[in-house]
C-alpha cells in the first residue's frame, strides 16, 4: 500500500533535517548508533550505500567497511548471487519514481539466522533540483510477527476443520420454575440422529419418540434429576436414528443456575458413542469367549500379582488344588510350595521380573489343601501395563504321574543296581566258599580221627581241639556265606511259619533279653510256604539278634504275619517281585534306625556297624529268602527303628509229619561195601580212612574213568557209591548212569561244597537225591552212609 502524500511544508522540512545530517557528521553518528533498527543512506545515481547504523552493520553480519561503497543489492539482498530487483518490487525504485516513502517485505534477507522476513521502507532525505540525491533505508525483522501470523491461520483452519468434522452437537434447554420451556437443537443432530434442527422445532415431541422404549424411563428420571438441581452426571442410552438404526449416545449436561441456586438453563452435549458400544460389546463378547476357554481348559491356569498373591484361577487349576477361588486369593503362591524349594522358585521368578524374561519353564511340587503333593510343570509369562510388570500369568500341567513314575524308575534302578551288586558279590562269595569247603573238610575230618585215636589225658588234644574249633568256626562262616549266595543246598518243605514262630518264642525271648518286649501279631489262616525249616529258623533268628543289637537298653520288638497280594502294580515298583500271594512275616524294633547310606548297604557280606559283627548275619538272611523265591525289604529312618518284611510265595500244600530219628551215642557202623569218587586227594583219603574205621570195605577212585574199571572188574555188589558232583572229565551225575548197569543194586550218594550242579537246581535238593553238604564232619558222614544204606536194605 503507498504511503499518503506529505504536504509542501513537510517535505521542506524534511529536506532542511536532510541538509543539516549530511552536514553535521557528529549529530549523524549519534542518531545512527542510537536506533534499533538497521539504517543506511543510499545515493540515487547508483544505489551504493554511502552511511550504515551499528544495527545495520549486527544485523547483517557485517563490518563498515563491508557495507560502505558496496551496491545495496549485494548487501542487503543474495550477497553471493546479486540480482537486481525489479521496479515493481524495489522500495528504492519506488520512491525515487514517486518521490514518498515506500515499503515492502523481503525474505531470505543475508545474514545469519536462515530464512527472515524484514518490511524496509524508503524516504528520499536529499532532493536537489527537484531531482531525489539520497534515500534513507529504515529494515525492520518481523520474523516472529509473520510466523505468528501463519500460526494464527493455521489454528483457524485446524479449528475450522474440526468444527466441521465434529458430529456432536448441543441441545439447550430453557427452564423456568423447574420445568422446561424449551427446547432447541444445534445444527450437528443432522450427523447424530439423521433429523434437522427444523424437524425438531417443528415437532416438539420428537426427540422423546426417538429414544429407545426400554431407555425412556430411565432418560425422564435423568431429566427430572437436572431440573431439580440434583448432581448431573452423563447419561448414554440408545436412540433410534431417522433411518431406523439403533445407535447409541451420550448426553453430557452442563447446567447453569441463576443467584437464588434455580436452574435456568442446561446444555446437553450430544455425542455418537455407537462405535464404542459396538467394540465393548465385541470386547465383552471376545471376554466371555476367552473366560470361557479359559475356565473349560484342561491346563491349569492363574495369576498372581507383582508380590505372588494369587488374582484368579481357573477351573482346573481349583480342583487340583482342593481351595474355592476366594480362599486362594487370600494366599501366596509361596504358600503352597513345598519348603525345600520355595527359596529356589522365588530366585527364579525375581530374575525373570528383574531380567524382563517374556516366558520361563519351570517344574515344581505342590502342597494342595488335602495335603496331597502335586507337581506343576508350568509357563510362567510376565502380565506388563504400561512398561510396568504387575504380576504373572502361568500356565500349568498336572506332572504329578509323570514325576511319579520318574521316582519309581529311579528306585527300580537303584533296586537293580542293588541286586547286580549283590548278585556279584554272591558269586564271589560262592566260588570262595566252595574252594574253602575241601580244605574245611580235610582239617575237620583229621582232628577229628585224632581225637578218636588219643586219650583224654593226651597233651596234644587240647591244641588238636583248638584247631577244630577254628576250623568249625570257618565252616559256618562258608556256609553263611553259600546261604547269602543261594549256594546252600535247602531241604524244602511246606510250612506253617505261624506254627515256627510259636515254637522260638521262648528261644526269642532268651536272645532279646528281659529288658526288650516281644510283641506277636500272628494273622489266622496264613498261607502256606515252601522253604527250608532250619534256614527260616536262621532267618528269624538272625533278625532278632539284629534288632536286639538296635535296642541297647529298653524297646520293643514286634513279630507280625500276614496274607499279601502283590499286584501288578507293586510288581512294577520292585525289581524281582512276581505277581501273586505271599505269606509275609515283618519284624519291627523301636531302635536307633538306620542312616539311607546303611540301609543301602545292609545286606552285603562283612559289612557291619557293630565292632565285633562279621557283617554276615543280614546277609545270611538275605540269600536264604531270595533262595526260597521270595523278597525282602527294609524300611528305616535314623530315631524311628526298623523294620524288615519278608514275603514268600504261598503254596497250596499240605504239611507233612517229620519223623524224628533217635539220638544214638555212637557212630554208626557196617560192612557194606562202598566206593569213593573224589578228585580232592585229601578228601578221598579222609573219606575212605573215616569209612573203614566203622567197618565198610573201601574202593576209591580218584575220578570217574577209574571208578568204572573198578566196577568193571569187581563182580561182588557195590552196595553205595559217594561221588563229588564236580569232578573233572566226568560228573558225578554221568558216573552214576554209566554205573547203573554195571551194578543196579548200587545206591548214590552226592557231596559237594558247591550247588550249581546237576543235583541241586537253584540251591533246591532234587527230590529222591542223597546229597551230602561240604564240609562234613566225621559224625555226618557216617551218619549219612547208615541212612542211604539202611534205605537201600528197606528198599
Amino acid at each position: 500500500m503507498q504511503p499518503t502524500a506529505e504536504p509542501e511544508a513537510k517535505r521542506t522540512r524534511v529536506k532542511a533535517v536532510g541538509q543539516r545530517i549530511e552536514n553535521s557528521e557528529e549529530l549523524i553518528e549519534t542518531f545512527f548508533n542510537n536506533l534499533c533498527d538497521p539504517i543506511s543512506i543510499i545515493d540515487t545515481d547508483e544505489f551504493k550505500i554511502l552511511l550504515v547504523n551499528k544495527a545495520f552493520l549486527n544485523t547483517y553480519g557485517l563490518e563498515e567497511k563491508d557495507a560502505v561503497g558496496k551496491h545495496c543489492y549485494e548487501v542487503t539482498h543474495h550477497r553471493s548471487k546479486p540480482c537486481e530487483p525489479s521496479e515493481d518490487t524495489c522500495p528504492l525504485k519506488q520512491t525515487l519514481l514517486t518521490g514518498r516513502p515506500h515499503s515492502a517485505v523481503h525474505t531470505n534477507f543475508s545474514g545469519e539466522g536462515g530464512e527472515r522476513y524484514v518490511e524496509v521502507t524508503t524516504y528520499p532525505i536529499l532532493i536537489e533540483k527537484g531531482k531525489i540525491k539520497k534515500i534513507t533505508h529504515i529494515a525492520r525483522d518481523i520474523t516472529d510477527r509473520v510466523q505468528a501470523e501463519r500460526a494464527l491461520q493455521a489454528s483457524e483452519g485446524r479449528y475450522r476443520r474440526l468444527i466441521e468434522s465434529v458430529t456432536d452437537y448441543v441441545c439447550k434447554v430453557m427452564v423456568k420454575d423447574g420445568q422446561p420451556v424449551s427446547t432447541s437443537h444445534g445444527p450437528g443432530c443432522l450427523a447424530v440422529t439423521g433429523y434437522t434442527s427444523e424437524e425438531y422445532e417443528a415437532d416438539p415431541y420428537l426427540w422423546y419418540r426417538m429414544i429407545y422404549e426400554e431407555d425412556r424411563q430411565t432418560v425422564l428420571e435423568h431429566a427430572n434429576s437436572i431440573l431439580k438441581g440434583e448432581k448431573a452426571e452423563p447419561l448414554e442410552h440408545r436412540i433410534i436414528h431417522k433411518n431406523g438404526s439403533i445407535r447409541w449416545i451420550r448426553n453430557t449436561p452442563v447446567v447453569f443456575k441463576d443467584e437464588q441456586g434455580r436452574v435456568v438453563s442446561y446444555d446437553g452435549l450430544i455425542s455418537d458413542i455407537s462405535e464404542r458400544k459396538q467394540a465393548e460389546q465385541g470386547l465383552r463378547e471376545s471376554e466371555k469367549k476367552y473366560r470361557q476357554v479359559v475356565e473349560n481348559a484342561v491346563e491349569i491356569i492363574y495369576t498372581t500379582d507383582e508380590n505372588g498373591n494369587f488374582t484368579y484361577a481357573n477351573h482346573a487349576a481349583l480342583k487340583v488344588l482342593g481351595y474355592t477361588l476366594e480362599e486362594l486369593q487370600r494366599l501366596n503362591y509361596l504358600d503352597l510350595i513345598l519348603p525345600d524349594h520355595r527359596q529356589r522358585l522365588k530366585e527364579m521368578y525375581t530374575r525373570q521380573f528383574s531380567e524382563r524374561e517374556a516366558n520361563t519353564y519351570v517344574e515344581f511340587p505342590f502342597l494342595n489343601k488335602w495335603g496331597k503333593v502335586v507337581w506343576f510343570g508350568q509357563n510362567a509369562s510376565l502380565v506388563m501395563e504400561e512398561g510396568r510388570m504387575v504380576g504373572f500369568h502361568v500356565i500349568s500341567r498336572d506332572i504329578t504321574d509323570r514325576k511319579q513314575a520318574e521316582q519309581e524308575m529311579k528306585t527300580l534302578e537303584e533296586q537293580l543296581r542293588q541286586s547286580q551288586k549283590m548278585e556279584a558279590i554272591g558269586r564271589l562269595a560262592g566260588g570262595v566258599a566252595h574252594d574253602f569247603n575241601n580244605i574245611l573238610t580235610v582239617i575237620g575230618g583229621h582232628c577229628e580221627l585224632f581225637l578218636r585215636r588219643h586219650r583224654e589225658e593226651d597233651p596234644r588234644r587240647d591244641d588238636v581241639k583248638e584247631i577244630k574249633k577254628a576250623a568249625d568256626r570257618a565252616a559256618n562262616l562258608t556256609r553263611q556265606l553259600l546261604a547269602f549266595s543261594r549256594r546252600q543246598v535247602m531241604e524244602a518243605k511246606v510250612l506253617d511259619l505261624n506254627a515256627i514262630l510259636k515254637d522260638m518264642t521262648k528261644m526269642l525271648h532268651r536272645i532279646i533279653g528281659e529288658d526288650i518286649e516281644l510283641v506277636m501279631k500272628l494273622s489266622t489262616g496264613l498261607g502256606k510256604v515252601k522253604a527250608d525249616p532250619g534256614q527260616i529258623e536262621q532267618v528269624i533268628l538272625n533278625l532278632a539278634v539284629n534288632a536286639r543289637d538296635a535296642m541297647p537298653s529298653v524297646g520293643k520288638l514286634t513279630v507280625e504275619t500276614a496274607n499279601a497280594e502283590l499286584d501288578e502294580a507293586y510288581a512294577r515298583k520292585h525289581v524281582s517281585v512276581k505277581p501273586g500271594r505271599y505269606a509275609m512275616l515283618s519284624m519291627s524294633d523301636t531302635g536307633v534306625g538306620m542312616t539311607s547310606e546303611v540301609k543301602d548297604r545292609v545286606f552285603e557280606p562283612f559289612f557291619t556297624t557293630k565292632g565285633n559283627g562279621t557283617g554276615l548275619g543280614l546277609s545270611t538272611v538275605y540269600g536264604i529268602v531270595k533262595q526260597s523265591g521270595g523278597n525282602i525289604w527294609v524300611y528305616s529312618e535314623p530315631g524311628q527303628g526298623t523294620t524288615f518284611k519278608i514275603y514268600l510265595p504261598q503254596v497250596d500244600e499240605s504239611l507233612k509229619e517229620e519223623k524224628k530219628r533217635d539220638v544214638i551215642g555212637e557212630l554208626p557202623r557196617g560192612n557194606e561195601t562202598v566206593l569213593v569218587v573224589e578228585d580232592e586227594e585229601e578228601v578221598l583219603k579222609l573219606s575212605v580212612e573215616i569209612l573203614r574205621r566203622q567197618g565198610y570195605n573201601v574202593l576209591e577212585a580218584s575220578e570217574g574213568d577209574d571208578a568204572l574199571r573198578i566196577c568193571e572188574k569187581h563182580t561182588a555188589p557195590i552196595h553205595l557209591m559217594i561221588t563229588d558232583v564236580v569232578m573233572p572229565r566226568m560228573s558225578g551225575t554221568e558216573l552214576a548212569k554209566r554205573l547203573g548197569p554195571l551194578h543196579p543194586e548200587t545206591r548214590v550218594l552226592y557231596m559237594s561244597g558247591y550247588t550249581d550242579n546237576a543235583i541241586v537246581r537253584h540251591g533246591v535238593l532234587e527230590e529222591g537225591v542223597n546229597y551230602l553238604q561240604k564240609p562234613f564232619t566225621l559224625e555226618k558222614l557216617a551218619e549219612k552212609v547208615r541212612e542211604v544204606l539202611d534205605q537201600f536194605v528197606e528198599h
